[in-house]
């Protein structure tokens, strides 16, 4: 029996517009059938023809919007998604929210009156990356000493012909700031090596880039064997994204980057093919095999918030 799938994007951006591809990608791969509603505030561009030809309709409010998706994705700012999410429950069975979660811990699920037997899957495309998966699956968390990661790359440069100043990036009251937009770290160090007993957070505004949200956020975290360091910035004017696990046998570059793993002591080096959109790909893959009841959702509200609150580093309720 052919599946078929009734979806709705809410927000179209970049991150919206590689999932909207991937999806029809992985469900034509299924020979799937589909149809795709944009749900858009009106605000944005205008959507490409090519977007266009993808979808079933276009619409510009909530009430307008279908009452019976399978499953809505969640790709509009982060400082809108509680309350979109919370809009959105009663129509559709399922949904995907793009990371993070939310904008704030302040927050409680039960509010969200989500269903039983329903999939709330929250974004965490690194742990699909060739490097993370590779340290998930040779790597002994017992064996790890210490662990010193780094996310540190150029904001301005981030999204092509767009003024950064403009992105919800700069502004703290639309979510945005290293410690939560690049929440991906905190979510691949929590898959990796378990939650910390304690973390101490350092961050601000500390360059000269026109922002008001942090641009610096340095953390120490405290685990019963083990210790983690994290920096993350805006403003490195060569991107560096690695993870330095320091082990009883020997010290390993893990570099998400450049998509190679070194071990310094045996002088040997992994290195894996350029993956572009691959794991984001591969996410989505994974994403409708929870719906089809084929793998397990391994980050829900539930884990993200929690991730959010390390990268807020807040201490535990």
């Amino acid at each position: 029996m052919e599946q078929t799938y009734k979806i709705g994007i809410v927000g179209l951006g970049s991150i919206g517009t590689r999932h909207l591809l991937n999806i029809v990608k992985v469900l034509a791969s299924r020979n799937a059938n589909y149809e795709i509603d944009l749900i858009r505030s009106g605000k944005g561009e205008a959507t490409d023809a090519a977007l266009e030809r993808l979808t079933s309709r276009t619409v510009y409010s909530y009430a307008e919007a279908g009452d019976d998706y399978d499953v809505v994705f969640i790709t509009n700012p982060t400082h809108r998604h509680y309350e979109t999410v919370k809009q959105f429950v009663p129509k559709t069975k399922h949904m995907f929210i793009e990371k993070p979660v939310f904008d704030t811990t302040s927050v409680l699920i039960e509010d969200l009156k989500l269903k039983d037997g329903s999939v709330y899957y929250v974004a965490c495309p690194l742990r699909y990356s060739n490097v993370i998966r590779y340290l998930k699956e040779k790597i002994n968390p017992d064996d790890v000493y210490s662990v010193r990661a780094i996310c540190s790359s150029y904001l301005p440069g981030w999204r092509a012909n767009s003024d950064y100043r403009q992105s919800y990036s700069a502004h703290r009251d639309k979510g945005g700031g290293v410690s939560i937009d690049l929440i991906h770290e905190w979510d691949y160090l929590r898959y990796l090596f378990g939650d910390p007993e304690r973390v101490c957070n350092i961050k601000g505004t500390f360059s000269n880039l026109e922002l008001d949200s942090d641009d610096l956020s340095l953390y120490i975290a405290e685990y019963k064997d083990k210790t983690i360091e994290l920096h993350l910035d805006y403003f490195g004017r060569k991107t560096i994204r690695e993870v330095q696990i320091f082990t009883r046998e020997d010290t390993i570059t893990a570099d998400i980057a450049n998509n190679e793993i070194r071990f310094l002591k045996q002088e040997k080096t992994i290195s894996f093919a350029a993956q572009g959109n691959d794991f984001f790909y591969k996410e989505m893959e994974t994403f409708f095999d929870m719906l089809e009841e084929k793998a397990a959702n391994n980050n829900d509200i539930s884990a993200a918030l929690e991730t959010l609150r390390i990268a807020k580093g807040e201490d535990k309720a």
